[in-house]
């Protein structure tokens, strides 16, 4: 059996922040889908003060599918409507003073409460859509259609593998994954919530089917090659305010 991890041996970026958190989700059923990217595609549509991240000399785009529950305020139980939704976010990864973040360029979700505070006190890009999740064994099918403009749809199965080492500081899996704030921008301010959760219990993961035009709604190309994939079946997480940088 693994070992633990206390705080006190978590890297300064991984320790839960001070102060109360505003929410707490539970997320799960979640595939990460990484495409390696040249980074000037991605620069022109992050804010001039974020710091596209790298490993290794690339940039990485994601696609993120997943389902939520156990939404809340952190001092209320879980409201009608946002109990449980799918989410799928296409994201990249940013840094600003040093401090490494995902920034995200569309976020799709079922619950149109939760598209509405969202985009309200977290000035994040949310639209509303339908989507499914069915899974049966090994196996889960997952579909979304945007509701709002601009279309985009995702259709996509994959089937669960064995678990993974926690991954550890310095590994691509730990600069993809382990992820503790989210930047956000509203006119021409930069802000920043910090999040907090344990590490992410990874396992492997093979996508049978992937039709998506999620990245291309973006004006961006249609990713080369097949995904860098890690799924992961369920995970707390806390979610401060947002802070103006």
């Amino acid at each position: 059996m693994e070992k633990a991890v206390t705080d006190g041996e978590r890297p300064a970026l991984q320790r839960r922040p001070g102060g109360r958190p505003l929410m707490h989700q539970s997320w799960g059923k979640l595939l990460f889908m990484h495409w390696r990217v040249k980074p000037e595609l991605l620069r022109p549509l992050l804010p001039p003060r974020l710091e596209l991240d790298s490993f290794d000399g690339s940039a990485w785009i994601a696609l993120v599918p997943f389902t939520m529950w156990n939404t809340r305020a952190h001092f209320l139980p879980p409201l009608p409507g946002l109990r449980a939704m799918h989410e799928l976010n296409v994201r990249t990864y940013v840094h600003f003073d040093g401090v490494p973040g995902v920034w995200f360029f569309s976020l799709d979700c079922t619950s149109a409460a939760a598209v509405l505070g969202a985009r309200t006190f977290y000035f994040l890009p949310y639209y509303t859509a339908k989507m499914t999740l069915q899974q049966e064994e090994q196996t889960i099918q997952y579909t979304s259609q945007r509701t709002a403009k601009p279309v985009a749809g995702f259709k996509a199965t994959w089937s669960i593998g064995e678990s993974l080492p926690t991954s550890t500081l310095g590994s691509l899996e730990y600069f993809l994954t382990e992820r503790y704030c989210l930047y956000s921008e509203r006119r021409g301010s930069l802000y920043r919530a910090q999040i907090f959760h344990q590490p992410w219990p990874l396992r492997q993961a093979a996508v049978t089917s992937l039709d998506s035009n999620m990245i291309e709604a973006l004006g961006l190309p249609e990713p080369n090659g097949a995904p860098l994939l890690h799924y992961a079946e369920a995970l707390d997480v806390d979610i401060w305010p947002l802070r103006k940088l």
